[in-house]
């Protein structure tokens, strides 16, 4: 272990691009945020090569911006993490080359961030911070998974998703319902309108053993629900909103029944829950009553760490630079990428 360190933490996997400080015993100093959501909108999702050009717009006014807001000086600066993977790989590398060459001019290390890892681990930027072990969910527009974390990089996969992530699913309900994008916000916001006792949806893979999730039938289901609602003439305002009601629990069931599993399975009565859909009204109320029915703790990180950032990176980052790990000059992106793979500190 090396000395305290303070860390910029850069963040371009997808859409948002994310710059952070961290200091490993102050916590961190400042973090800026830019999202591409207008950009996308237009096109109903993200567009990979407008997100890598905007990137590499967008990233070196925000590092600036970043160490003015913090009166950080690039000499101070004591390491640079970037999301390394997975992720869009154009995006990737903008971020990435960007931070490769910061490092280089500065003289520091740089280590690439395994990008489900910084989600996992955006918990401990809070003041109250879960203790180890703990069962993770983790649900976002590309994954849904369940993982058992006895430590940093001490990471065993329990579920994983089959087909289509829980946050994939709520894109494209909001897309079949032309609710715009980003979906799965608008499908929530929609479905505070809704009737909770209209439609009953299936909780997909929960009457057979194990952990993994599969939204895809879910997906079609509310297609289905709505086609036959328009065949009606029932393609009403009201209609929608019981739809996005009936869905949304739905996956927020689903999501409860498999951790209330692993926690058994594993022996435990510690949850931590993140990733872009953690942020979802109804799954974190399902989550909180199934913990306090168990007497156990459950944790989030604050809304907007739930999605896409910059102070993850830069945590996960300030974790292994002090820890000795770095990437050499000669770095490389993943847009595959296990957790499983990740070296433990």
């Amino acid at each position: 272990m090396t000395d305290s360190l303070l860390v910029l933490g850069i963040e371009s996997s997808c859409d948002e691009t994310g710059v952070a400080l961290y200091h490993t015993e102050k916590g961190l100093i400042a973090h800026t945020l830019y999202t591409q959501m207008e950009l996308h909108a237009q096109y109903g999702g993200v567009v990979p090569e407008l997100a890598s050009r905007d990137h590499i717009q967008k990233l070196a006014p925000l590092i600036l911006q970043t160490l003015e807001d913090a009166k950080v000086k690039p000499a101070e600066i004591q390491g640079v993490a970037y999301t390394a993977g997975p992720g869009l790989m154009g995006a990737l590398l903008a971020g990435a080359s960007v931070a490769r060459s910061l490092a280089y001019a500065w003289q520091v290390p740089a280590v690439g961030i395994h990008h489900m890892e910084g989600h996992l681990l955006a918990p401990m930027l809070e003041e109250t911070q879960p203790e180890f072990p703990f069962i993770c969910l983790l649900v976002s527009g590309g994954h849904s998974m369940i993982i058992r974390v006895d430590g940093i990089g001490r990471y065993k996969v329990l579920g994983d998703t089959l087909d289509d992530a829980a946050g994939e699913a709520f894109d494209k309900t909001a897309k079949m319902l032309d609710l715009g994008y980003p979906g799965g916000p608008n499908v929530s916001n929609l479905a505070l309108k809704g009737d909770a006792t209209r439609y009953k949806f299936p909780r997909p893979m929960v009457d057979r053993p194990g952990l993994d999730m599969s939204f895809s039938g879910l997906k079609t289901y509310t297609l289905n629900t709505w086609q036959d609602a328009v065949e009606k003439g029932d393609a009403t305002d009201q209609t929608k909103a019981d739809i996005c009601r009936a869905f949304e629990l739905a996956v927020a069931d689903t999501l409860s029944i498999k951790c209330k599993r692993a926690l058994e399975q594993e022996g435990l009565n510690r949850l931590v829950v993140s990733g872009g859909v953690s942020a979802n009204r109804e799954i974190r109320a399902k989550l909180d009553s199934l913990m306090k029915k168990r007497r156990g703790e459950v944790f989030y990180p604050r809304l907007e760490f739930c999605t896409d950032n910059g102070a993850m990176i830069a945590y996960a980052g300030a974790q292994r630079l002090q820890a000795g790990q770095h990437n050499d000059l000669n770095f490389a992106t993943t847009p595959r990428w296990s957790l499983e793979d990740l070296p433990a500190i």
